[in-house]
């Protein structure tokens, strides 16, 4: 969703130029999450004015916007020691996309507090009214402007307290999910951020090496916000001086003195995304949700919105982020899209790497290991997920109920939660995600923790929430998925949950050759995918010739490829805009024969499998009624290979074990969403209306 980008220099030289290209740079890193509006906030040249610079539309307009300043407008030359900005890429959702709607939101007309967000505030219409009643007077549509006037209201009622005491009564008051940062000009140089229910992390760059690899976490001091202060979280909104009472230590990862007994430079970098920050640094720290992050006079201080609970981790690890900058360039390939397609021989074996023992038929996931015992237990397994996550799950549920025996439901998460389905503590549930992030997959995550199910993360973003909440999990090892519309990520995906399987009923000996044959089959993948991606011209060519003018398209599978069918309907309509919809191919005769005649596309899958028979007859039916398939089968199929004037076109894939078959038959259906999407002059990494990370619901 929403890009959100902060940069804080502390005794490093940097001009305001320089400044400036860091934040575009950071936003242009974020462009692939989806996104209406940029803007950045600056410190102007009088030290108690912020300078707020937003624009509709891409990053470059804005740099164009920038660059059309004039030197007395924006002198790019100044150079400042110490500096505070923040930048956003906005996707709308309170404010249709115009330019006084973007971010960053100023409190007031001096901007003394500046806001950014990502998320949206539930409460914010309550919020208006009451700050509305106190003489404030609201310019935009959006809800974040009611964080930045609350921030302004609040500091006006006691303007000695400590900014991130404000931000933490500020907090208090919001309801909903968010990702923040907040400057003022009443704390020059200083940037509070906090989370809740939005990726936030934050990257540092020093000169020296870091004392230790964590920052303490501050928690409340009940006891002395009691005793002192005891006001309610909203006294300071109606005219109180009450603030939280802290306990502070000094940060050990960040001393602010080196040996010499001189203040040590330091840069820090905010972010909603680990791409925006790996040009600059490795040292990345994940923030959990109610964190609030204050840097000030360069050091880094982490504070909790309530006080200690048993067993809460009272430590944020810094890790070194193995992301490689030319991983997320787009090399010799036209878009993302395409070179994440064409990655895919490279990113499914990547996520069976060090994980299967092909010469011993065995699979290995550490990061479930533990676990295996008392998933093997459960009564059922839960599957929750959204769009391509979901049919990574449904194309993988039957192997899994073959193997393990146990019941196995899939469940779109924002269903799940419609219905607040019954869960157990003798459940195993089962959260996939590409981000780790999905608004509706955590809220269900957080549903199911409480009730006490065992949870399980599949995820492609390491440090993301899903995997850092879950009690185990798999990384899936695609490599960073730019794209907005998923395909090596629902492979991948695809791949691991063969390997759940696999691991999970790994005690069978009954079933020990199916396990032979499917491991067989997963060490042959890679190299089949390399001969689909052959297809490219052919596939190229049907879409200009044939589908390029269509309005709509129906997809068949049945079996496993009822999967593929629905994946595939999804990357059409997503990046091509054509309707398209996946259809059971047991169904064709309960309604959907009706829309059949010479005029309508209609993909069909005809892969060999037991349920071969039944999708022949499901084509014949087709091709009887003038319609004129484009089948998607095996090579060398005698069945299929006579029927070239009854079809628009045959694809042929090579053949690999049922459970996997699905791995090859969605790349040539990744392609046609793809070069119908080229053909028709779409911009096919940002479609129009989509984010990559749905952060809210």
């Amino acid at each position: 969703m929403c890009g959100i980008f902060g940069y804080v220099n502390y005794i490093v030289d940097k001009s305001r130029g320089e400044i400036i290209d860091i934040l575009l740079d950071g936003l242009q890193k974020l462009e692939y999450r989806g996104y209406d509006s940029s803007g950045i906030a600056i410190k102007g040249d009088n030290p108690n004015e912020t300078t707020i610079i937003k624009r509709v539309g891409k990053v470059r307009v804005l740099k164009e916007e920038i660059a059309s300043r004039t030197h007395s407008d924006l002198d790019r030359s100044k150079i400042f020691n110490s500096h505070a900005a923040i930048a956003h890429t906005r996707w709308a959702t309170h404010g249709s996309p115009l330019t006084v709607n973007c971010h960053p939101i100023g409190s007031d007309p001096k901007n003394d507090f500046v806001v950014i967000h990502n998320g949206i505030i539930t409460n914010y219409k309550a919020l208006k009214s009451l700050l509305e009643s106190k003489g404030m007077v609201f310019v935009t549509e959006t809800d974040t402007e009611c964080i930045a006037k609350l921030f302004k209201h609040i500091y006006d009622q006691n303007p000695n307290i400590d900014f991130n005491q404000l931000t933490k009564q500020v907090l208090y008051e919001l309801e909903g999910s968010y990702g923040l940062l907040v400057m003022s000009s009443h704390y020059p140089n200083e940037v509070c951020a906090t989370r809740k229910g939005s990726p936030l992390l934050l990257g540092v760059k020093t000169d020296r090496k870091l004392t230790v690899d964590f920052v303490d976490v501050e928690y409340e001091d009940t006891k002395k916000s009691e005793n002192n202060f005891g006001l309610s979280p909203s006294a300071a909104l109606n005219g109180g001086n009450g603030h939280a009472g802290l306990r502070t230590t000094g940060s050990r990862a960040f001393l602010t003195e080196d040996q010499d007994g001189q203040p040590s430079p330091v840069e820090y970098f905010l972010a909603s995304d680990p791409s925006s920050v790996i040009k600059h640094t490795k040292k990345i720290l994940f923030l959990e949700d109610d964190d609030i992050v204050h840097i000030h006079d360069g050091e880094l201080k982490i504070h909790r919105l309530n006080s200690k609970q048993i067993g809460e981790e009272t430590k944020r690890q810094i890790q070194d982020f193995e992301m490689e900058l030319n991983e997320l360039m787009k090399g010799t390939y036209n878009h993302f899209m395409q070179k994440e397609i064409f990655e895919q021989p490279e990113s499914t074996f990547n996520t069976m790497r060090g994980r299967i023992d092909f010469d011993n038929y065995k699979v290995t996931l550490g990061g479930l290991e533990q676990w295996m015992p008392l998933i093997r237990r459960s009564r059922r397994i839960l599957m929750i997920a959204c769009g391509t996550s979901y049919h990574s799950c449904l194309a993988t549920r039957s192997i899994i109920e073959e193997l393990t025996e146990i019941p196995v439901s899939v469940e779109l998460a924002s269903d799940f939660l419609d219905r607040k389905s019954p869960v157990f503590r003798d459940d195993s549930c089962v959260f996939v995600s590409q981000s780790g992030e999905t608004a509706d997959s955590m809220l269900a995550l957080r549903y199911c923790i409480e009730r006490g199910a065992i949870t399980v993360g599949v995820v492609n973003s390491v440090g993301s929430s899903i995997s850092r909440q879950t009690n185990c999990g798999v990384h899936i090892n695609a490599g960073p998925e730019i794209g907005v519309a998923s395909t090596k990520a629902y492979t991948s995906q695809y791949i691991a949950l063969v390997m759940f399987a696999l691991s999970l009923s790994s005690d069978s000996i009954g079933r020990r050759s199916r396990h032979e044959e499917i491991l067989k089959g997963l060490q042959k993948i890679p190299e089949q995918i390399s001969a689909v991606l052959q297809l490219e011209e052919k596939i190229k060519k049907l879409c200009n010739d044939h589908l390029n003018k269509q309005k709509s398209l129906l997809l068949l599978g049945r079996g496993y490829q009822y999967a593929t069918a629905l994946e595939g309907a999804l990357k059409i309509k997503e990046i091509s805009y054509m309707h398209s919809e996946g259809v059971l191919a047991g169904e064709l005769k309960h309604g959907v024969l009706a829309l059949v005649d010479k005029d309508l596309p209609i993909i069909a899958f005809a892969t060999k499998d037991s349920l071969f028979p039944k999708t022949m007859s499901a084509i014949e039916q087709v091709i009887a009624r003038d319609g004129r398939p484009i089948i998607i089968c095996n090579e060398n199929e005698g069945t299929i290979s006579g029927m070239d004037s009854k079809t628009m076109a045959i694809l042929e894939v090579p053949l690999t074990v049922d459970c996997l078959q699905g791995l090859l038959n969605v790349i040539p259906l990744q392609l046609i969403s793809y070069w119908l999407a080229v053909s028709r002059g779409i911009d096919v990494d940002f479609p129009r209306n989509l984010a990559k990370s749905v952060t809210v619901e």
